[in-house]
């Protein structure tokens, strides 16, 4: 999309894992990915980040159940850019135009909508090594949620890549809209609610 070499066009392939070598990987209840041909694992989430991925998705699902325009996912469900890219976005959003062109058994391509909640093992390889995967790949909104201050940062998508970030907060009383999904509003307050 950015006239970047995709992931699978740079360097020797004998030096990065395969999406065959994830279909290996265990299944332990920690969450494995690739990024780059290299292997990422990332410890089960905490109530926080469980009850932030439950909140969004029965808002954004309630929302889709009046308004049919498109399908939303939790992990673990795979994306597979490419052969040496597979992530497992916390939720994922698939208009139903996209979903007819990339979802199979998992999806094949870039979502509209991506959205990560940040842990600390997570925070820095989300604003920066999955931020730029998605750049690359096309899609359209990503979302990164910082549980700790009750933040969200969108990034959206301009031409070939993501315009700068803006951030909404739960304390400033905030409410998140996206153009992806018509008339829904998300207060932070909804998002964060224990």
């Amino acid at each position: 999309m950015s006239g970047m070499p995709r992931s699978d066009e740079r360097g020797p392939a004998s030096m990065r894992l395969t999406y065959d070598d994830f279909l290996l990987f265990p299944d332990d209840g920690r969450r494995h990915e690739l990024i780059d041909g290299e292997h990422y694992v990332t410890p089960s989430p905490n109530r926080k980040h469980q009850q932030i991925v439950g909140n969004l998705h029965f808002l954004i699902r309630s929302h889709l159940e009046q308004h049919p325009v498109g399908r939303i996912f939790m992990a673990p469900f795979d994306v597979i850019f490419s052969r040496y890219d597979v992530v497992e976005p916390d939720l994922l959003y698939l208009s139903n135009e996209r979903a007819a062109e990339i979802l199979r058994d998992y999806v094949h391509g870039a979502p509209d909508l991506v959205i990560e909640i940040g842990s600390v093992s997570t925070r820095h390889r989300d604003e920066t090594i999955k931020r730029d995967l998605y750049e690359r790949d096309g899609v359209v909104e990503y979302w990164t949620i910082d549980p700790v201050i009750d933040v969200v940062r969108v990034y959206r998508r301009a031409e070939d890549r993501f315009e700068r970030p803006f951030e909404l907060s739960r304390e400033r009383g905030d409410v998140l809209r996206t153009p992806l999904l018509g008339t829904l509003e998300l207060p932070l307050t909804q998002i964060f609610a224990e």
